[in-house]
């Protein structure tokens, strides 16, 4: 878990290192305290950081060290004051199913490590009912609609923002492309799956505009993915008037969806030309053997050793190469 752990109680150091290694988000610890800090200074609750809408929620874990056996109580974020996460369920879910929920507290076993990942994947899960309820009980008619034309997709996640110098704002992230990313690439190393998502952001209530403004659009990736393919550089198709979400998602899927399939293939035009400057320069003292974004080699010239280390970006041939040149006695400058 890192430094400054050395204090936490080991029933829950286990349940922690279980709930961020093998959450299926990457969940973050903000900082860790101590409710007694004058006796004992065991370390017994933390601010956990969870992604929520491509951004993240803050909710405080409150554990007592002198009481195993006791599920923890969660602080939720200020803004938040109306969710109660035991007292919701959504249409499709049995009745019978929230006693169920309800024994993740009661049957709580501090001997389990999976206690604490499955009371915070309920909890989130949730969060995202709550959040859409929200969204859907907003006032606005261009909202509702765009609601209505996107909700099935999945992985959909929508916030309600609310702001004290400013008019409330919708934030929507869709996920796009319903293709396996991490299974295109040989040898991916990629614990977490990656993805590309749309953020989109309306204003709630402006009903006095004569027609309605283009929402604010922007890409967000996994932070992983730019190993094969950078979504920095990628222009988004025009808004047009009277357009609306459902309209606009395909043809930007169908657009990064040719984008990915390239840069997958690119992967072997990098190893082909790897291959090609080991026939000149011999075998490479190391390469990236998944991306094939770098690899150095041990070369000669007179009396001067040196490492020849190639950076490879993921537009090539597109874009040239960086090439270094590193002896024991002095650095050179890249040059292309």
């Amino acid at each position: 878990m890192g430094a400054g752990t050395e204090n936490v109680p080991p029933f829950i150091g286990a349940q922690l290192s279980h709930l961020l290694s093998h959450s299926r988000l990457t969940l973050k610890i903000d900082q860790l305290w101590s409710s007694d800090k004058y006796n004992s200074g065991l370390i017994d609750r933390f601010t956990l950081l969870i992604p929520y809408c491509l951004d993240f929620i803050k909710w405080d874990i409150i554990f007592d060290a002198e009481s195993p056996n006791v599920a923890p109580d969660v602080i939720f974020g200020p803004e938040d004051e109306h969710f109660h996460p035991f007292h919701m369920s959504p249409p499709s879910v049995e009745p019978n199913n929230n006693n169920n929920n309800s024994s993740l507290l009661s049957d709580w076993n501090y001997k389990d490590p999976k206690c604490l990942l499955n009371f915070i994947q309920f909890l989130r899960d949730q969060y995202v009912l709550y959040q859409a309820k929200r969204v859907g009980e907003v006032d606005d008619d261009r909202l509702k609609f765009e609601i209505s034309t996107i909700v099935s997709r999945e992985g959909l996640e929508m916030h309600m923002c609310s702001f004290v110098d400013k008019s409330e704002e919708v934030k929507f992230a869709v996920p796009l492309l319903d293709m396996n990313i991490n299974k295109m690439v040989s040898g991916c190393p990629w614990r977490q799956s990656q993805k590309i998502y749309l953020q989109v952001v309306y204003p709630v209530g402006r009903k006095y505009m004569s027609a309605p403004s283009a929402p604010r659009l922007k890409l967000v990736s996994s932070s992983e993915l730019k190993a094969l393919y950078s979504i920095d550089d990628v222009k988004l198709p025009p808004w047009l008037n009277g357009m609306c979400l459902a309209e606009y998602l395909p043809n930007l899927e169908e657009y990064l969806e040719k984008q990915v399939l390239e840069a997958v293939s690119l992967i072997d035009v990098r190893r082909q030309f790897i291959e090609a400057l080991a026939d000149e320069l011999g075998r490479p003292v190391e390469a990236d053997p998944v991306f094939c974004r770098k690899a150095t080699f041990l070369s000669a010239s007179g009396v001067l050793t040196f490492l020849v280390h190639f950076v490879i970006p993921t537009q090539f041939p597109k874009q040239q190469p960086v090439i270094m040149l590193q002896s024991s006695q002095v650095l050179f400058a890249p040059f292309f």
